[in-house]
């Protein structure tokens, strides 16, 4: 059986709104959306089981629209009851046992268009996050997104959007992953290497309907 590792973001209550520092968009009154400062957060872990040798953190969105068809398009809106699949907002594995926290802005300060670079750091090995499957055909933006990239749900989408940071503690100091390693990836490494694992959520989104007004 799997233990629970203890996670926490400071920013904001397990289950509440991500703060607007932390996304990647943020609500704009005449384009809908602009770009945000897309920190990462500062996250911490603790309880891991005595055998852990490295620790990985994913983030990801299941609430993302499984079609594109009506996206970001004026006049109509992404309906509540349309499938949803994952989207990837973090993957960073190879974090050392001696680490049980990063610092906000580690992984991130601001949106860097073609993405940041994956591979080593002095704090994990960064995987590509699926902004590099969203911007593909994207002239100026295209590229491989490493590392973190936080929030931008459609603006017209009818439901609130939630992020899940997950930490794992592994029995393996590394999962051998390198290159263009995206989420499904580094999960599919973690198989049978999980001692422990932590949660905390967090809801977004830029629908004014739902934010309020």
């Amino acid at each position: 059986m799997t233990a629970t590792l203890t996670v926490t973001i400071d920013a904001w209550p397990n289950g509440g709104v991500i703060p607007e520092e932390y996304a990647f968009c943020v609500p704009d009154a005449e384009e809908h959306v602009a770009m945000g400062r897309n920190r990462s957060p500062a996250i911490r872990w603790s309880d891991a089981p005595a055998g852990a040798r490295s620790y990985a953190i994913i983030c990801h969105d299941p609430d993302v629209p499984s079609r594109p068809d009506d996206v970001n398009k004026e006049g109509t809106t992404v309906p509540a009851d349309l499938p949803r699949i994952d989207f990837y907002h973090w993957v960073l594995v190879d974090v050392s046992d001696r680490t049980t926290e990063l610092v906000a802005g580690e992984d991130s300060q601001g949106v860097t268009p073609g993405g940041k670079e994956p591979g080593k750091t002095d704090y994990g090995v960064r995987g590509i996050n699926n902004y590099t499957d969203w911007f593909a055909g994207d002239e100026e933006m295209k590229g491989d997104y490493g590392g973190y990239d936080g929030p931008c749900p459609p603006w017209n989408d009818e439901i609130l959007h939630h992020y899940h940071f997950t930490v794992y503690a592994l029995d393996v100091p590394s999962l051998g992953l390198s290159g263009t390693f995206g989420g499904p990836e580094a999960l599919a490494a973690m198989e049978g290497h999980v001692l422990a694992k932590g949660v905390w959520t967090g809801v977004y989104t830029l629908n004014p309907d739902l934010a309020g007004g």
